[in-house]
């Protein structure tokens, strides 16, 4: 596991400026080349949500509300909860500005990537709609594009393990049941096995289930535990309300702190705050495009609006939110990292009860983060292949849980860094290149919204 975190450590720098141009670069093009338009039409995008435009007759297996809340269930849980601990320790408070940043242009990167999953999905050889970057690039750029596709969906089968969800998940375990002591008296070892092997074992008995039974757990879990975690942050934050301007301040001031000790000074810090975010939200990085591929849907436009309210709530809610109770905590200042570093905020801030309840949400996450991910990873598996040999992808997910649970935080970390810088260069590309075809289509889905034939 060393070596392989050494050579993963070592590819890492590499990815750092192609990622940064296309993502943030790319965004900001895509900002202004839209004239804002996701942001000005903000209300009408979470009026899709709730149903209120659905065609009768629209094709696809889910509604927008299932993609969205299965989407989100992919981010929201331990991108936000874990991922924002291990940015503010590697970087600092300042970090989570950038977070920001990145986050806001992250909205306008899922309009356009997930507007063009609806534009160019097709229906595979069992009849099912598919839709994601392997599609539009290969329908909307063509054949010749074809190689950046076969790169993006092998990047895929390693991007989307659920190896960090299951280490985070394990670490969360560990250090507030503390089995040895409290279950059953045997090596922290042989209880990483034990928990990774139980994951695998719960795990594998939705996602052989397929789209459909993933979609239906992952909207009843997530709205609810998004409740849960909230009304905690909240909870916290009103009791420690005094504090709550001065963490945001810090955030601020942090961010443009050219005297920093993060490795790499100014630039690693907005580094760690463009890889946490696109960990946190997904933007650019082309998954989200996936689900919402199988939306039951009549306009591409309609589902890049409900895809772009993903980042606004799992980065600039719910980052937010968890980034002020550890700042507040003073848990930052403790050297911990990951899950255990939020653990202690949410334990010193709820009366001692915290870390238990942070615990029953960190399950529901990452079983449904699990549930999500195999999913994408199965798509990958079938577009290199075909979908009969896509399902087995789920059998190397499953055993990967196993082997996740007891690696260390900073190989799972690394592996997940570099496959997503990598992902993010061929489907950037692909959207950047496919932008006019969203705008003429926006155009004409305004000019119908304005006649009221939406």
């Amino acid at each position: 596991m060393d070596l392989i975190n050494d050579f993963i450590a070592k590819m890492l720098p590499y990815t750092e400026w192609p990622m940064f141009i296309l993502l943030i670069l790319g965004g900001l093009f895509l900002v202004f080349y839209s004239k804002l338009l996701p942001y000005r039409y903000f209300g009408h995008a979470i009026a899709i949500t709730m149903g209120k435009y659905d065609g009768k007759n629209a094709k696809g297996d889910v509604s927008s509300f299932q993609a969205l809340s299965a989407a989100v269930a992919a981010t929201v849980g331990l991108g936000n909860i874990s991922g924002v601990a291990i940015a503010i320790h590697d970087g600092g408070p300042g970090v989570v500005f950038w977070i920001w940043m990145t986050a806001l242009i992250g909205m306008c990167i899922k309009f356009y990537s997930c507007s063009l999953s609806i534009m160019f999905r097709k229906t595979d050889a069992q009849g099912n709609l598919q839709g994601g970057p392997m599609y539009y690039i290969t329908q909307g750029l063509g054949e010749k594009a074809r190689p950046l596709a076969v790169f993006f969906a092998i990047c895929g089968l390693f991007g989307f393990l659920g190896v960090f969800t299951a280490n985070q998940f394990t670490e969360t375990f560990m250090s507030v049941v503390e089995p040895s002591r409290t279950i059953y008296g045997m090596s922290d070892v042989n209880w990483k096995w034990t928990i990774g092997l139980v994951l695998a074992l719960v795990t594998s008995l939705v996602i052989f289930g397929g789209l459909t039974k993933i979609a239906k757990v992952a909207s009843a879990i997530v709205p609810f535990m998004v409740a849960v975690y909230l009304i905690a942050v909240i909870v916290v934050m009103v009791m420690n309300a005094s504090q709550i301007i001065p963490s945001l301040q810090m955030i601020i001031t942090e961010a443009w702190n050219f005297d920093t000790m993060v490795t790499g000074g100014f630039w690693g810090l907005v580094i760690i705050g463009v890889r946490r975010a696109m960990f946190s939200n997904e933007a650019g990085l082309g998954s989200a495009p996936m689900y919402h591929g199988q939306s039951k849907t009549d306009n591409p436009i309609k589902e890049g609006l409900v895809a772009m309210l993903g980042p606004f709530i799992d980065t600039i809610m719910v980052c937010t939110f968890t980034a002020v109770v550890i700042i507040l905590s003073g848990a930052y200042l403790e050297d911990q990292s990951g899950i255990v570093m939020t653990l202690s905020a949410f334990e010193k801030t709820l009366f001692g009860y915290g870390d238990g309840l942070l615990m029953l949400i960190v399950t529901a996450f990452a079983l449904s983060t699990l549930f999500t991910y195999s999913y994408y990873g199965v798509k990958c598996l079938s577009f290199l292949t075909n979908a009969k040999i896509g399902r087995f992808y789920n059998w190397y997910f499953v055993i990967m849980i196993v082997f996740a649970a007891v690696a260390s935080l900073e190989l799972v970390k690394n592996l997940i860094d570099l496959s997503y810088a990598l992902m993010v260069i061929p489907n950037m590309i692909a959207v950047l290149l496919l932008a006019p075809k969203v705008n003429k289509a926006a155009n004409e889905y305004f000019k119908n919204l304005k006649n009221g034939r939406a």
